[in-house]
């Protein structure tokens, strides 16, 4: 019995650690598309969508039948009294009018014939929706920039981290080589203790990026929308990335800024503004509505309305109602003025909108090409920069170099490396500030 209450134990306990170890497989096309599902900002955008959807069909309502139900008690406490003349001969009689109970229940049809500021916010809340969309596809297009970078910058950690594991693993070689000759008394204790301020420098920097690489992972999560401890494998590799992003047609792609989602918020935001001022131009127009109800009353001096015999009076009215705007001390005036200066400053906005786009993709076509250019040079750097720290090494062990050439070549190689780490980040970045500058879609 023991052992089965063990297993059913240890059972409980793998579930669950498995179930907080969850473990989640993207390349980057695959985080990209998951973040648009799952991101917080995308998930906040489409209930944006929602909430305008709902405010379009709020407004609609306005102008449709409203139908209302009103149901009235009253019980006078203490009734009022009339005084009347009754024979004309300036003697006044005390007289209760009505009875002391009474119950009204009635039923209001309402419709809206004609309002000019309503048929404005029918138009201001289609605008609104619009507007939502819009940032909605601008928010999609923010989180693939996003998750490109979080995705890059973790690669650049372990990368960065294999680099220096490398680097240590060499560097404590010659530590021990050089230890071992100068223990034979064939250099200076110079040379081991420069090797050894190194290979300390080298063991602080691979601790810093393992702590960067856990804050990376971290990122990447939040960006995707996942809980930050989520465990991650990434099946992209940098190198392949880089290669995949290189792509000059980009540079030379014809930027239209009418397509570009920013020029399009820009326009919509104008014409909310119009809409705004019509609205204010509006409401100087009469507005013309009709109701119709019916109901009933019943009156007691007791408490008898549910009884057989209580007697219920009907009543229905039909009537239309016409409110005119006549005079407002010029408070209609001073509002619809403001309207049209926001509708003006609408136009300087979009107008700079312009210039800003245009601005913007021919310097993210710049910084591109010139990301490319960087990584080709450090890719062909670091080559050349391992080749020469591999022949001062050489020399160093053969007493023909000093510790202190070497170490200039290391520090180059490692410096080199960082290079062309962040070169291949710089081309997958930078190609992702274009495609934005540029408005591409997402693929």
């Amino acid at each position: 019995m023991k052992k089965i209450i063990l297993i059913c134990m240890s059972s409980c306990f793998f579930l669950v650690s498995n179930a907080q170890e969850k473990t989640m497989t993207f390349s980057l096309k695959e985080a990209i598309n998951f973040a648009i599902e799952h991101s917080y900002n995308t998930k906040v955008s489409k209930n944006d969508i929602k909430s305008a959807n709902e405010k379009v069909w709020e407004t609609t309502t306005i102008g449709l039948p409203q139908i209302d139900g009103k149901l009235d008690y009253a019980n006078w406490l203490k009734q009022q009294v009339n005084l009347i003349d009754i024979n004309g001969d300036g003697t006044e009689e005390e007289l209760v009018f009505g009875t002391k109970q009474s119950v009204n229940a009635f039923v209001t049809l309402r419709q809206l014939l004609f309002d000019g500021s309503y048929l404005v916010g029918l138009q201001a809340s289609k605008t609104y929706l619009k507007i939502s969309k819009q940032a909605n596809e601008k928010t999609e297009l923010l989180t693939r920039e996003a998750v490109i970078n979080a995705y890059g910058n973790v690669l650049v950690a372990e990368n960065s981290i294999t680099i220096l594991e490398g680097n240590i693993k060499i560097l404590k070689k010659n530590l021990n080589d050089a230890t071992k000759i100068y223990e034979n008394g064939f250099n200076e204790e110079e040379d081991v203790e420069q090797l050894e301020i190194t290979l300390g420098n080298l063991n602080s920097q691979i601790n810093s990026v393992k702590r960067m690489k856990d804050i990376a992972y971290k990122m990447l999560n939040l960006a995707l929308g996942n809980p930050i401890e989520t465990k991650l494998i990434l099946t992209d590799s940098l190198d392949s990335l880089a290669e995949s992003n290189i792509n000059l047609e980009l540079v030379t792609k014809e930027f239209s800024f009418s397509n570009h989602i920013d020029f399009k918020i820009a326009e919509n935001d104008r014409e909310s503004k119009r809409l705004l001022m019509r609205l204010e131009q509006s409401k100087a127009l009469p507005s013309l509505s009709a109701f119709v109800n019916y109901g009933y009353s019943g009156f007691s001096n007791t408490f008898s309305f549910f009884d057989n015999n209580q007697k219920w009076f009907a009543s229905s009215q039909l009537g239309v109602s016409l409110n005119i705007p006549i005079f407002s001390s010029l408070g209609r005036s001073s509002k619809t003025a403001q309207a049209k200066i926001a509708l003006e400053t609408a136009d300087i906005r979009i107008e700079e909108t312009k210039q800003r786009l245009n601005l913007l993709a021919e310097k993210a076509k710049s910084d591109y090409q010139l990301s490319i250019e960087n990584y080709n040079t450090a890719k062909k750097n670091v080559g050349l920069a391992e080749r020469i720290e591999k022949k001062q090494r050489i020399k160093f062990f053969e007493g023909i170099s000093t510790s202190f050439e070497l170490l200039q070549a290391q520090n180059q190689l490692y410096s080199q490396q960082q290079n062309y780490i962040q070169s291949m980040l710089d081309v997958i970045a930078k190609k992702a500030t274009l495609e934005n500058a540029l408005n591409l879609p997402i693929k």
